[in-house]
């Protein structure tokens, strides 16, 4: 059986390219504890490799990635949800947006809670019209919780990210673009294929240095809120209607919230 996270390197456009690949199609591609210390290796893994000129992040099957597996952490502890699984999950992500190159998400299904958080820790987002972009913790009694609120803020401004985080339901890719979100919009998978290989071929081209140099110019407007960001993670998850929100979505029922 194959890994549930890819990685592989190939010669492309006269350079080295890297690509991370989501490889859990039958469960969505939801990130389990085991994928996010896969992806932490793969990318320790990059780190070290100054031949790599960008990185691709994709996923077999219908989804792009539907967030955290709610059985990786739905069972957890307040106190294990923040620092095991919030605190790690956002140090990972966090390492991959620090990368020196390039890292485009290549968004070929709905990208959903963690995974759109996943997808916002790239560089550049290309997603293919039939995709739909959301934030549904809320509807779970959970926050977006590896960083995704903040992220969604420096990217979209605060409004739209409210209308995302607040209401829980996902946009199209085509408001996704417009919204700034995403960075391209795919007619089709040959379509988000074309415009891959020419974002590579001018990755590629450009100067390494340049560009590590750029991406931390563009990092210092993202302040450290991991704690934060956990502490309220565990606090959401004590409530008795995460509970009610765990419990409804494995019994695949409508939750009933009572503010408590």
């Amino acid at each position: 059986m194959d890994p549930e996270i890819l990685f592989s390197r190939s010669q492309q456009f006269g350079a080295t390219c890297g690509e991370i690949t989501l490889n859990r199609p039958d469960k969505g591609n939801a990130l389990t504890m085991q994928m996010l210390e896969h992806l932490n290796s793969i990318v320790s893994e990059i780190e070290a490799d100054r031949e790599l000129r960008a990185v691709v992040i994709r996923a077999r099957g219908r989804f792009f990635c539907t967030g955290g597996d709610i059985e990786a952490w739905g069972s957890l502890s307040p106190h294990e949800m923040g620092r095991d699984w919030i605190l790690y999950g956002i140090n990972v992500f966090e390492r991959l947006a620090a990368l020196p190159q390039p890292v485009i998400a290549v968004v070929s299904g709905h990208a959903l809670g963690g995974g759109l958080e996943l997808a916002m820790a790239a560089d550049l987002r290309i997603a293919v019209k039939s995709a739909k972009l959301g934030s549904p913790e809320v509807t779970l009694g959970m926050i977006s919780g590896w960083m995704g609120i903040r992220r969604l803020a420096e990217l979209i401004g605060v409004g739209r990210a409210g209308h995302l985080t607040l209401l829980g339901t996902p946009i199209t890719a085509e408001m996704a673009l417009n919204w700034g979100l995403i960075t391209a919009l795919a007619d089709d998978a040959g379509d988000l294929e074309r415009q891959l290989n020419g974002w590579l071929e001018k990755l590629c081209a450009n100067a390494p240095a340049a560009m590590a140099l750029t991406k931390g110019i563009l990092a210092t407007a993202h302040a450290d809120l991991r704690q934060h960001h956990a502490s309220a993670a565990a606090q959401a998850l004590s409530t008795e209607d995460c509970k009610e929100g765990v419990q409804a979505f494995r019994e695949k029922r409508k939750p009933v919230y009572k503010n408590r």
